[in-house]
């Protein structure tokens, strides 16, 4: 059962890692991953929540490293893309990046072409992610979920599917959100810190139960089915609503 997260008056702001999911839940889902934006109001307010935090805020996304710079540059954040497969653990630290193998770009050629005269398909190649976003052909979804399945019986053990709101991803096992807070957590700013994680997908349920065992604050935004987080709000105007109060209240208690 989940429910209004608690209001940040009742946060101790000199306490809290903040972790953030980037698409559904800082900016609204396009039907091309490029089609997004970062105006700037967003922007100076993540900069301001990181200094108030002390540098403890992150973004923890499904994009890869160097597409989350191009979309909130200038600002640098720490960051987790590709579900944790790339890091950066400082905000202009070097990142560990994950390529694209072999096996997973042979899939990755069979599905474009056998999808490529289906309108409204986008085949996003991430490295060592495979996304298959549908959200402009919706009625296409179920027959890119069989083929895909297809696909993954002739891939090496290691990956799963991962359906989300529009579409699906090609992503190795050990690519989890959980991991990723948890190597956070493990270094300063973050360590010794409640941990805050607001998500969207299926994808975000693996950190919001590990934020659950620290103890911490997990949110969804706009659940549509049963979830790990134990708070929900309800869209993406709500989320900057909220984290609005949060940089107040860091700033009353810093």
């Amino acid at each position: 059962m989940t429910a209004l997260p608690p209001s940040p008056l009742e946060l101790d702001g000199r306490n809290i890692a903040l972790f953030l999911d980037i698409d559904g839940t800082l900016l609204e889902h396009r039907p091309h991953p490029d089609d997004v934006s970062v105006d700037n109001r967003l922007r100076a307010l993540l900069a301001a929540i990181a200094q108030t935090l002390g540098g403890a805020v992150a973004f923890v996304t499904g994009r890869n490293v160097a597409m989350v710079d191009r979309l909130f540059a200038p600002l640098h954040l720490p960051t987790a893309g590709l579900y944790g497969l790339e890091h950066r653990l400082t905000p202009d630290g070097p990142v560990e990046r994950a390529e694209e193998p072999a096996d997973l770009a042979a899939v990755a050629d069979r599905l474009q072409h056998q999808f490529h005269t289906t309108e409204g398909i986008y085949f996003e190649r991430k490295g060592a992610v495979l996304a298959v976003h549908t959200r402009a052909a919706p009625a296409a979804f179920p027959l890119v979920k069989a083929a895909a399945e297809q696909a993954l019986a002739r891939l090496p053990e290691g990956y799963r599917i991962v359906a989300g709101h529009a579409g699906l991803e090609f992503v190795p096992l050990e690519a989890l959100k959980s991991a990723a807070i948890e190597r956070f957590m493990g270094v300063r700013p973050f360590a010794d810190r409640r941990p805050v994680f607001i998500g969207d997908d299926v994808s975000d349920e693996a950190g919001f139960e590990y934020v659950n065992s620290r103890n911490g604050v997990s949110i969804r935004v706009r659940p549509q089915a049963a979830t790990e987080a134990r708070f929900a709000l309800p869209d993406v105007a709500s989320v900057h609503e909220w984290l609005a109060e949060l940089r107040e209240k860091a700033e009353i208690d810093n």
